[in-house]
């Protein structure tokens, strides 16, 4: 079999992202049945994110949690309208995100809107994360610029490919 070339090239998957009605409960599952854990959850107005070329008036819970190398990412709509709770609506609790790392997303949702798949959200946001190891930098912090985009790609498998470009944090 040929194989063909892609529009884009992936990096490793980052995080998946299920959507659930009660953070509580679905933390509890998580934990008491699969043994995943701990989960870091956080808070997020999202009005400065971009739903459908739009700003967002919404809130979401997120419960973060590694396994291995990947996060999973518990996503509970507190307030608003977005694509997590368009897809709870519509699909119920599930699977609602692949989340993928790419070098150039600019160029790759160029690419992409030649295969007719749109950003349905968008946004930047700068993010604290620990500082890598050596240089003496072991315990400190540093920041990341994190762009990422929910593409419009559940027309075959339902589910949302999200992708991400993370940078060191620039000033200016």
């Amino acid at each position: 079999m040929t194989q063909l070339k892609s529009r884009i090239k992936l990096g490793p998957i980052s995080h998946i992202g299920i959507v659930v009605e009660d953070m509580d409960r679905a933390i509890d599952f998580y934990s008491r049945v699969f043994g995943l854990g701990p989960f870091q959850i956080q808070e997020y107005d999202l009005s400065q994110f971009h739903h459908k070329s739009k700003p967002l008036k919404a809130r979401v819970k997120a419960g973060i949690a590694y396994s291995g190398s990947v996060f999973i990412e518990l996503v509970q709509v507190i307030e608003g309208e977005t694509p997590h709770s368009q897809f709870l609506r519509s699909k119920g609790e599930g699977l609602q995100h692949l989340a993928f790392t790419v070098d150039d997303i600019d160029g790759a949702i160029t690419e992409l809107e030649k295969e007719g798949i749109k950003p349905l959200m968008s946004y930047t946001l700068t993010i604290e994360a620990p500082a890598k190891s050596g240089a003496g930098r072991a315990g400190g912090k540093r920041l990341l610029d994190v762009h990422e985009a929910y593409l419009d790609s559940g027309r075959i498998g339902g589910t949302v490919i999200q992708l991400l470009q993370i940078k060191e944090h620039t000033s200016g």
